[in-house]
């Protein structure tokens, strides 16, 4: 067994089944091994970038899950930084590694080579500013304790990325200290005294008959703290509001659901974050458009309550009067049973729901509408799939139109938020869910800067849905040109036959002019076992209803 054959070894034994690579020279010797691996299924992309962001996919909705990602040192692995930085951003597990240069040779400017001398890029310095960790093997004797280590560390406490620099002479070596590693993860678990305090705090509130309100992030998803809010909101009749990326986490036809909250949000959101006293802000980092662009002063005059798995985010965006350090399941696990025991006082609500998502579109033209696209698609979305939108003003249309109620999830590419990062994150995910569908929606800006991974599925049989929201513009950043400048540059790109390219790919390719023609269109991909594009050509004029604070 050589150190290569070891890494893959030590991957199998963490549960890793899939892996997302790039050619190269410097990593033969690990991809050999990986051919040789019974287990992982080794996804060979066109652009290490998809590697990068198929590896976050793989993370993004299944806790136990390590994506990983590979690629030759220095330009190909530079590749990787997008992927990170979402990685990072978002919370996902991610292990890259990467070919780097023998000692032997450093400082003479060996292909790829990334130590920092000679007028060389340093990839330990680069890696180390976008992961939570990077590290260096520079003998064999090391590898198990290092990647032991790197694995732990991704997953510990607020989970992100990793990188490891692996040398092509040591990846050839003999592995002379091989062993199993473990995984020893301490969970994040919630201080007692923090739970009493915040079920008095909650328990004196409802006493008080004041307002009440939850809101749930992504960290919920992360969690997989379904079942747990939904009894916590259900027990103690606790209306909720969700972020864009906790669309479902509980079905959004509830009771209780009060929508989304921000900018492009619900009018039953903002007005019951306007009457809540008292916010109960649970795996939530206040995303910008979320909070109304950072809106100072949301918080005065309530108490907020704050529980997230790292530290550092209670208080960064807006003061906490009391915050609990905790990954959400345990904690809201811990919350309702404490806050039972104080007995509070419990009243049925019956919140008034105003949702854009169930409003009438109202459309004259001759193309079709962005918003009534997205209600179409929820008409026709299958049980437990996954939706990802991808940047831009097709992600805002698909939170604001889209109505989540049968075990389904969305994501965006989260604060970091680069294009065409869920274009290829989708290949991750559908490998990590094979048992759930999985459909993008994105721009036809995202796709065509690296839509080109349509082949990576094809080659694996992958059948992820593209629906592209073709306008043939930068849609957003336009209106935000609009806005700023009262004119706008550089927004209008010409786009292929998206369905043609398709088809010519050997995928499923749908062409819809007219919002009739897209249910059959949408069935006929979800009935295929290949991949598909939707191409929709909507209209590019249409506005997105920004609710921006206070005004209505």
């Amino acid at each position: 067994m050589n150190v290569s054959e070891s890494i893959v070894a030590m991957l199998e034994s963490v549960g890793v089944d899939a892996v997302f690579t790039g050619s190269g020279q410097g990593s033969g010797e690990i991809l050999f091994a990986f051919a040789e691996s019974k287990q992982i299924n080794t996804i060979m992309v066109r652009h290490e970038q998809a590697a990068s962001f198929m590896a976050c996919g793989y993370a993004m909705f299944n806790r136990g899950k390590l994506g990983v990602c590979n690629a030759q040192g220095g330009p190909g692995s530079y590749n990787f930084f997008s992927g990170l930085g979402v990685a990072l951003s978002a919370s996902l597990p991610v292990l890259s590694i990467a070919s780097y240069s023998p000692k032997k040779w450093r400082g003479f400017g060996d292909l790829g080579e990334v130590t920092g001398m000679g007028r060389t890029p340093n990839s330990q310095v680069m890696f180390g500013a976008t992961t939570k960790k990077t590290f260096l093997i520079e003998h064999p004797d090391q590898v198990c304790d290092i990647v032991e280590e790197a694995i732990n560390l991704a997953f510990e406490g607020r989970p992100g990325p990793v990188h490891i620099d692996l040398p092509y002479d040591v990846a050839a070596m003999p592995a002379t200290r091989h062993r199993e590693i473990k995984l020893d993860i301490n969970p994040c678990l919630p201080l007692p005294k923090s739970v009493d305090l915040f079920a008095t705090v909650l328990a004196d509130a409802m006493s008080s008959n004041k307002k009440i309100l939850a809101l749930l992030g992504y960290g919920c998803v992360r969690s997989h703290a379904e079942a747990e809010l939904l009894e916590f909101v259900e027990k103690f009749q606790i209306p909720f509001i969700t972020s864009m990326d906790a669309k479902g986490v509980i079905r959004e036809d509830h009771p209780l659901s009060l929508g989304m909250p921000g900018t492009c949000g619900d009018a039953s959101a903002k007005q019951a974050f306007k009457e809540a006293e008292v916010v109960l802000a649970i795996g939530n980092s206040f995303p910008k458009w979320q909070m109304w662009k950072f809106e100072p002063g949301l918080f005065d005059e309530k108490t907020l309550l704050h529980i997230n798995i790292q530290r550092e985010e209670i208080g960064k965006v807006y003061h906490a009067d009391y915050g609990m350090v905790s990954d959400v399941k345990p904690a809201v696990q811990a919350l309702t049973k404490a806050l039972s025991e104080k007995n509070p006082k419990i009243e049925a609500k019956q919140p008034v729901k105003a949702k854009t998502y169930q409003s009438k579109v109202e459309y004259a033209g001759d193309k079709i509408h962005p918003g009534a696209l997205c209600q179409e698609i929820s008409k026709y979305l299958p049980e437990r799939s996954i939706v990802l939108g991808d940047a831009g003003a097709n992600m805002i249309w698909l939170a604001t139109f889209m109505e989540f109620t049968k075990g389904q999830n969305f994501k965006n590419p989260g604060s970091f938020g680069p294009m065409a990062s869920h274009v290829n994150a989708a290949i991750g995910v559908q490998l990590a869910n094979p048992d759930r569908r999985v459909i993008v929606g994105c721009g036809d800006g995202d796709y065509e800067m690296s839509g080109f991974e349509i082949l990576t599925a094809i080659q694996n049989k992958i059948p992820i849905i593209w629906i592209i929201l073709n306008n043939s513009e930068f849609g957003i950043i336009k209106l935000f040109n609009l806005a700023a400048h009262g004119k706008e540059v550089f927004n209008h790109i010409i786009c292929p036959d998206f369905a043609k390219y398709a088809e010519a790919c050997g995928a499923n390719g749908f062409r819809v002019e007219k919002l009739g023609n897209f249910a059959a269109a949408f069935q006929a991909a979800l009935a295929s076992d290949k991949p598909s594009i939707i191409d929709v050509i909507i209209d590019p004029d249409p506005v997105m209803p920004f609710k921006f604070w206070p005004q209505e």
